[in-house]
């Protein structure tokens, strides 16, 4: 008694491992381009020296908390407003200056407020939609300063 033999029926179970792979390859190129196109390029220039300077980094700010000046940055109506008061809560007069940073683009404005009051300064600034930073530099009279950085987002 000779027996014929029936082809398989489930000769395609294989072929399902190869297109699940497949479409984790295709997948995963789709993320890998997208990555490498969006990527802005922006990165930390003397990475290395800034890691070794970070000493200096701590000092500067345990001497900038030492002072006790806090700052606020509000944005509102197209117009800055930046306040300074010190600990017991007087106003901090000086003079502020620095820019304004989008942080995705690298985008900079120079930022020249005006005196508003004594420890306030504001500005009229014409900003994209989105995230911006303030990165500004408050310097008193005796030369003591503190620097403000602190994120404003733009209708």
């Amino acid at each position: 008694m000779s027996m014929a033999i029936q082809p398989r029926r489930s000769a395609w179970i294989p072929w399902v491992f190869v297109g699940g792979l497949l479409l984790v390859v295709a997948v995963n190129a789709v993320l890998i381009v997208t990555a490498v196109r969006s990527f802005t390029g922006l990165t930390t220039g003397h990475s290395y020296d800034r890691g070794r300077a970070y000493n200096h980094v701590l000092a500067e700010a345990a001497r900038q908390d030492a002072l006790g000046w806090t700052a606020q940055v509000t944005l509102a109506g197209g117009v800055l407003r930046v306040t300074a008061r010190d600990r017991a809560g007087a106003p901090v007069a000086g003079r502020l200056e620095g820019v304004l940073r989008r942080p995705v683009e690298g985008t900079e404005l120079p930022f020249a407020p005006a005196v508003d009051l004594p420890g306030a300064w504001q500005a009229p600034v014409a900003l994209r939609a989105g995230q911006w930073e303030a990165r500004l530099r408050l310097t008193a009279a005796d030369g003591s300063h503190i620097d403000i950085r602190q994120r404003v987002i733009a209708p």
